[in-house]
């Protein structure tokens, strides 16, 4: 599988960066995040596409193999909540999500294997929904 680079806004990019070594994650997926931001493609705030996934924003995404939906919404470790569909930006689902658009196919390690999953639709997130 071909690997596209991810889109990031320079101020998550800065977060991520600083940030990433602190975070309590896998080493598979610690490994994986180092690598894409490397080879990420940095925007301007103002300047990331929309359809980006990012902090902030909310995903919708639908299994490849039997058309299941979820919905995540990317907020920073403290704002995490799995009740309200937030999910800490260090999660395993988000650095699978963050930096591709809509249309985008990700590969997701769950319990059972890596999966594939589509992403249907991204939306920023309002203020109060942060």
């Amino acid at each position: 599988m071909e690997t596209k680079s991810i889109l990031l806004s320079k101020s998550d990019y800065k977060f991520l960066s600083e940030h990433l070594e602190k975070a309590v994650m896998s080493d598979y997926n610690k490994s994986r995040l180092k690598q894409e931001i490397k080879n990420a493609k940095i925007f301007d705030d103002a300047d990331l596409p929309p359809d980006v996934v990012s902090l902030y924003t909310e995903a919708q995404i639908e299994s490849t193999e039997n058309s299941q939906q979820f919905v995540f919404k990317l907020v920073l470790p403290k704002d995490a909540n799995i009740k309200q569909q937030k999910v800490s930006i260090f999660a395993p689902i988000s650095i699978a999500l963050l930096g591709y658009q809509t249309g985008d196919l990700i590969q997701w390690e769950m319990p059972d294997g890596i999966k594939e999953f589509k992403i249907m639709s991204v939306r920023k997130l309002e203020e109060h929904e942060r």
